[in-house]
C-alpha cells in the first residue's frame, strides 16, 4: 500500500513543526517495509531544497503555487489533495490542518492546542486559521497524532475528539546534541562573543515563550554575575519582548543571538550555567531536552506539557513570580551537589526520546490505520 506524507513544512520552515516533518521522514525512510512511502510538497519557483530521502519517492508540484491551493482549500474546499499528490492509502497531514481529501485514510498531527489557550498570543491570520480548520480537520481525520499526552488531553476536551482516536507520540532530540569538549565551547563562545558565564534560552522571541518576564527575572538576579544569552529569532508579536529588553537596566548583559549555526549550538548549550524557559505554553519542548542532552541544568515553567517531558530531570517552577525563580536559580548556583544531580538525571532523560522510537510509532499507527 502507498502511504503519502505531505512535506510542505520540511521545506518552508526551518524550526517547529518543519524540523518535526523533515526529520520524522528522514526516520521513516530508513524503515524496511512492504509499504510504499511517497512524499508531496509545492516548489512553484524551484527554490526548495531537496529532502534528503533514499527510498522514498517525491512529488515536487511545479505547476500550481501552493499559496494558492492553500487559499482554494480555504475558501471553497477544493480541489481535493490527491490531484496534486497522486492517490494513496494513506495520507498523513503533519502540520494541523488537513485539506480536502476525496480517498484515501488520513492522519494529522496536531501538535499542541496553545492557539485555543492563548490565542492572545498568536499571529491574527494564523488563529484564524486555525480556529477555522482545525474542528473539521480534527473531526475528518482518521486518526490524530499529537506530541504528549498533556496535548491529547487538551485536544479531547477543546475539541470534543474521542480518546482513543488521538495518539500520543512523543517526539525525538537530535543525536547530533551531546556535551561539546572544552576546545568547543570556548572556540564557539569566542566567535559569538559570549565572553561572561551566562544563563540560557533558546527559542522563538514571542509572547508565549514570556522572554519578558525572564528577563525580569534577570534583572532582580543580585547573585549572578553573568549575562542573558537569549538564541532565536524574532517571531510575531515580537516588539513587546524586543522594547522589554531594550529597558532593561542590565540591557549591556543581555545578548541577542537570532541564529547560531548547528556546528556551535551544542556548544553553546554546553556551555551555558544554566538553561531557563519561563514559557506560558508548550506543546512538547525540544530546548529544554538539547539542554539536558548537552549536560546543562534546566530549570523550567510548568508550562503546558514541560513537567511531563521534563519529568524531575528540570527544576519546575509553579507561577511566574519573579522573586520564586530568582531564588530557585540562585539555589541551583550555590548548590554543586544538586546542579550535579540534575546533570545526570538530564542525560538519561535525554536519551529517552529518541527519533528511532518515534518513527517506529508513526509507522505502527500508519498500519493500524490502514488495516482498520
Amino acid at each position: 500500500m502507498k502511504i503519502c506524507v505531505d512535506a510542505q513544512s520540511a521545506i518552508a520552515q526551518h524550526a517547529g513543526v518543519g524540523r518535526y516533518t523533515r526529520i520524522l521522514v528522514e526516520y521513516l525512510d530508513r524503515r524496511e517495509s512492504e509499504h510504499e512511502l511517497s512524499l508531496c510538497y509545492f516548489d512553484f519557483r524551484r527554490r526548495a531544497r531537496a529532502i534528503p530521502v533514499q527510498k522514498a519517492t517525491t512529488k515536487v508540484v511545479r505547476w500550481c503555487p501552493g499559496a494558492l491551493a492553500e487559499q482554494a482549500w480555504k475558501r471553497v474546499h477544493f480541489p481535493p489533495y490527491e490531484w496534486f499528490a497522486g492517490k494513496a492509502d494513506l495520507f498523513h497531514f503533519p502540520n494541523f490542518t488537513m485539506p480536502p481529501l476525496h480517498s484515501g485514510k488520513s492522519i494529522v498531527t496536531i501538535h499542541d492546542m496553545s492557539f485555543a489557550r492563548y490565542p492572545q498570543f498568536a499571529e491574527a491570520k494564523n488563529l484564524r486559521n486555525l480556529e477555522a480548520r482545525i474542528p473539521d480537520t480534527a473531526a475528518r481525520a482518521d486518526a490524530i497524532i499529537t506530541i504528549s499526552n498533556f496535548s491529547a488531553g487538551e485536544i479531547e476536551s477543546l475539541l470534543h475528539i474521542p480518546r482513543e482516536k488521538i495518539h500520543p507520540i512523543p517526539l525525538g532530540i537530535s543525536q547530533d546534541f551531546t556535551r561539546a569538549s572544552d576546545a568547543d565551547i570556548a572556540a564557539a563562545q569566542e566567535r559569538l562573543g559570549l565572553t561572561r558565564p551566562y544563563l540560557l534560552f533558546v527559542g522563538t522571541i514571542e509572547p508565549r515563550k514570556n522572554i519578558s518576564f525572564l528577563v525580569d527575572v534577570f534583572d532582580q538576579l543580585t547573585d549572578f554575575d553573568g549575562d542573558l544569552v537569549l538564541v532565536g529569532r524574532p517571531g510575531w508579536k515580537s516588539e513587546a519582548t524586543m522594547a522589554r529588553i531594550a529597558a532593561s537596566p542590565h540591557r549591556d548583559r543581555i545578548q541577542l543571538l537570532d541564529s547560531v549555526g548547528d556546528a556551535d549550538l551544542s556548544a553553546v548549550y554546553s556551555g551555558a550555567t544554566l538553561f531557563v524557559i519561563p514559557s506560558h505554553y508548550e506543546g512538547f519542548g525540544f530546548p529544554p531536552l538539547e539542554a539536558m542532552a548537552c549536560g546543562t541544568p534546566v530549570v523550567s515553567s510548568a508550562g503546558g506539557s514541560l513537567p511531563e517531558v521534563l519529568g524531575s530531570a528540570a527544576s519546575i517552577v509553579d507561577g511566574f513570580d519573579a522573586p520564586d525563580w530568582c531564588e530557585t536559580i540562585s539555589a541551583l548556583l550555590r548548590d554543586n551537589t544538586r546542579r550535579d544531580q540534575l546533570v545526570e538525571a538530564g542525560y538519561a532523560r535525554a536519551r529517552s526520546f529518541q527519533w528511532d522510537t518515534t518513527a517506529e510509532q508513526t509507522w505502527a499507527l500508519y498500519e493500524k490505520v490502514l488495516d482498520s
